[in-house]
């Protein structure tokens, strides 16, 4: 309950202030999007299947998020940058649509 009440929180000083992110940041703001939005179905997956645990979310959740980015500073450094965002949008993507489909599984039992 607690997650839940800082998310709306967080979303409505979100709107509020609009922040702005840095041009040096805006090409790892998707990437960290979509690894959190992996970690968060791989949660959603895990608490379904009655194997959640705390500890294992927020290290799965920080170090998407830091992976991801760190293979976008690699390839924007080796100047490849499009060619690995879109590896790493691919492959965490999969990972996404794996556990939709299980989650739609056990929500719909199909």
């Amino acid at each position: 309950m607690i997650a839940v009440i800082g998310l709306v929180v967080g979303v409505v000083v979100g709107l509020v202030l609009q922040p702005t992110v840095p041009v040096e940041l805006q090409p790892y703001l998707p990437i960290a999007v979509v690894a959190a939005l992996d970690a968060l179905f791989g949660g959603l997956r895990a608490m379904l299947d009655g194997i959640f645990d705390e500890r294992v979310f927020l290290t799965s959740f920080l170090s998407n998020v830091v992976v991801a980015a760190l293979i976008v500073f690699l390839g924007d450094q080796l100047g490849v940058g499009t060619q690995l965002s879109t590896a790493v949008v691919v492959v965490l993507g999969i990972r996404i649509f794996s556990n939709a489909a299980s989650i739609r599984r056990h929500v719909f039992k199909a």
